[in-house]
């Protein structure tokens, strides 16, 4: 393991918006188990559409877009708060 300095841009958390060093724009640093629960909807997604059931393919697909419009929200807002264009 190696230790080093990052900048952290937004308080701690599951999803803390973090600069490496040597890196030009901040990402997202998530949590094992934040981390676990977004596989988890993509899984029921693909399960659901495996079954045809697009009633369950949506809802799945509903979780899954809202976690990661979460994690988007709070990188776009660290960004804006520091005053550093988006990357897209």
């Amino acid at each position: 393991m190696e230790r080093i300095e990052a900048e952290l841009f937004t308080t701690g958390g599951n999803d803390a918006v973090v600069r490496l060093p040597g890196r030009r724009l901040p990402g997202v640093l998530v949590q094992g188990d934040s981390l676990h629960i977004l596989r988890t909807d993509a899984a029921e997604l693909v399960e659901a559409c495996d079954r045809g059931d697009l009633t369950d393919a949506r809802d799945a697909a509903g979780l899954l877009l809202a976690g990661l419009d979460a994690l988007l929200e709070r990188y776009a807002t660290a960004l804006e708060d520091h005053e550093i264009p988006r990357p897209y």
